[in-house]
């Protein structure tokens, strides 16, 4: 048995010390691949990481023709694809949320301005548990995906679907001239310590 087939088996049969070892050796190499397709380091740690946390989830199905090095790099380019696609996806999002909000300011003066940020932070206390959780984790202890995935035991991609359906919720309890704020105190940029001192004990 080649050296290329052994350590699949061993990641199969859910080998921790084989799993340490692969990210040991490639992760440094992978995060410069995914960098130079990127031009974000965070960005590019964050999607080897989830190739490596998808590659341990998936070990027991995991079927390899080519060697493990070149699946890595393939499996890297096709998840920096996944995450631009969702990317152009939400620019999308945003632009339309832009407009709204800054029809939303312009007739908002300080006041009405907290008083919708404190109906936002009140309405998030109706939702559903799970996708409460999981949303404040996220968007008020500002916690990347993989991190809430991993600190709740569930998949990315359940976290991605409470997050959505979270905003989804939101949208459609506050009144259409207050919603655009959630794009603004939830966006990426938006600072993690005023969300936290804004939003209610």
């Amino acid at each position: 048995m080649s050296k290329n087939s052994l350590l699949i088996s061993r990641l199969q049969n859910g080998d921790e010390e084989a799993y340490a070892s692969l990210v040991d050796a490639y992760h440094h190499k992978l995060c410069v691949y995914a960098s130079n397709l990127i031009n974000d380091g965070l960005s590019a740690e964050d999607i080897v990481q989830t190739v490596f946390i998808n590659l341990w989830k998936r070990r027991k199905k995991l079927t390899i023709k080519v060697s493990l090095e070149s699946f890595l790099y393939k499996a890297v380019y096709y998840e920096f694809i996944n995450q631009y696609r969702k990317k152009m996806t939400a620019l999308k999002v945003e632009k339309r949320y832009y407009h709204h909000l800054e029809a939303v300011i312009e007739d908002y003066d300080e006041a009405k301005i907290e008083n919708a940020m404190k109906m936002v932070f009140a309405t998030i206390q109706y939702l559903p548990p799970r996708c409460k959780e999981v949303f404040i984790l996220s968007k008020k202890n500002g916690l990347s995906n993989i991190e809430i995935a991993e600190h709740l035991n569930i998949s990315i991609k359940t976290v991605e679907s409470q997050i959505s359906k979270a905003f989804k919720v939101l949208r459609e309890k506050l009144d259409k001239k207050i919603s655009p704020f959630l794009f603004l105190l939830f966006s990426p940029g938006y600072p993690v310590a005023l969300i936290s001192k804004s939003s209610p004990n």
